[in-house]
């Protein structure tokens, strides 16, 4: 069912860092409505500006753009504007991402490899306020109440702890990560003490490998 009218000027902003990702979002939503306007980001930074800048409809997000993560641009979004509807795109699978973007509050999940329908059913019902969540989220978002969280060990992090280690897992230094994080190297340090403690293990390569065996990088 079509939520939004063809003929409604929606304002959508678009952020990711891939400007060829950006264009075929783009007008695969003007076919599906002709009046819809555009912002495009390719940075958190870039996002919160548009977003403090002017009134959005809808946001869809990728969540894991270079140096601050999709997460962060998440919860500032929904600090800075509550009732805005925040869609989330990933490359990854439902089980790695999905369930942490819901719970900080994201209008849905939707992997980049889906359809063009699901994406403008999702871009319908997140604009009419609806949550949207695929047959196999709502099954592993149901199972996870049930059990009271996952076994799995990368969800048992807080969102920091996930950001700094997939940001170790992509080569950065310690200094580099609080320079995009705006931390102190000591409070860096402090969240990989806690991940290593968290995960058993020991270094930063044990890190990776977790990080890549996990694919969430």
């Amino acid at each position: 069912m079509i939520v939004i009218d063809r003929d409604s000027a929606v304002r959508i902003l678009i952020a990711d860092d891939h400007s060829i990702l950006r264009q075929g979002l783009k007008r695969l939503l003007a076919e599906a409505f002709p009046k819809a306007e555009f912002g495009e980001a390719g940075s958190v930074a870039e996002a919160m500006a548009l977003a403090t800048e002017h009134d959005w409809d809808l946001v869809l997000a990728d969540i894991t753009m270079p140096g601050r993560s999709g997460l962060d641009l998440l919860k500032e979004l929904k600090s800075l504007r509550p009732k805005l509807p925040v869609l989330v795109l990933s490359m990854h699978a439902e089980d790695q991402f999905a369930v942490r973007a819901i719970k900080a509050g994201a209008a849905g999940y939707l992997r980049k490899e889906c359809s063009p329908a699901e994406l403008i059913r999702a871009v319908n019902r997140a604009a009419a306020g609806v949550r949207y969540v695929s047959e196999t989220l709502a099954e592993r978002l149901a199972a996870h109440l049930q059990s009271g969280g996952s076994n799995a060990p990368h969800e048992t992090l807080s969102d920091r702890e996930f950001v700094v280690l997939r940001l170790i897992a992509l080569g950065r230094s310690m200094k580099e990560i609080a320079a995009e994080l705006g931390l102190s190297i000591n409070t860096v340090n402090t969240y990989r003490a806690q991940l290593l403690n968290k995960l058993e293990l020991k270094t930063n390569v044990e890190l990776t490998r977790f990080a890549v065996d996990h694919e969430l990088v």
